[in-house]
């Protein structure tokens, strides 16, 4: 693709505008804070799924995330009921994103989020999107990175536990720079 004069001038000083403008799509983030255990007392970062499941209506300051078992969640969950009004985390694979949704969904959970089953990424967020079955969710559905999730998993074991207790959303643009506490693997 080639840029004339304007169409560099509107990337390199407007581009805001221009994304706005054309239509351009960014990630959209969403952010989550784990109060507990405090060894990852951190605010993570997550995708919204691109074309289905809800949207947050209301913010939940402390609502548990339960490891789901099995964690892929392709199918009947042997604690689905630690998950009924709660948020799930799910890992990637074995089925399709809207699938494990729908299985959250169906065990009562307010949120599916579904960490990255390469454990080793801490940086590459991937877009989630309808499968071919033409099914619906309407509870929220997000994206987390795999290191994130491992990290939150291994705590959870490391310490016993069956769930965390997290805040989400969490609007990131009413805490100050030097509070905004993130996951120290996943400083670039």
């Amino acid at each position: 693709m080639v840029l004339g004069a304007a169409g560099w001038w509107c990337l390199v000083l407007w581009l805001p505008a221009c994304v706005a403008a054309h239509g351009l799509r960014i990630h959209d983030y969403l952010y989550f804070q784990v109060l507990s255990p405090g060894d990852i007392r951190y605010i993570f970062t997550a995708t919204p799924a691109k074309d289905f499941g809800g949207i947050f209506h209301t913010r939940y300051e402390q609502i548990h995330l339960v490891p789901a078992e099995p964690s892929e969640a392709c199918g009947e969950l042997s604690n689905g009921f630690f998950i009924q009004d709660q948020i799930a985390l799910v890992e990637r694979g074995g089925c399709s994103f809207l699938s494990k949704t729908r299985v959250v969904q169906e065990h009562g959970g307010r949120a599916v989020i579904i960490s990255d089953n390469a454990v080793d990424n801490d940086s590459f967020y991937v877009e989630m999107i309808q499968d071919s079955t033409q099914r619906t969710a309407d509870i929220p559905a997000l994206f987390l990175l795999g290191r994130d999730g491992y990290m939150i998993r291994r705590s959870l074991e490391q310490h016993g536990l069956p769930w965390a207790i997290i805040s989400i959303p969490v609007n990131v643009t009413s805490i100050p720079t030097f509070e905004l506490l993130q996951p120290p693997w996943t400083f670039w």
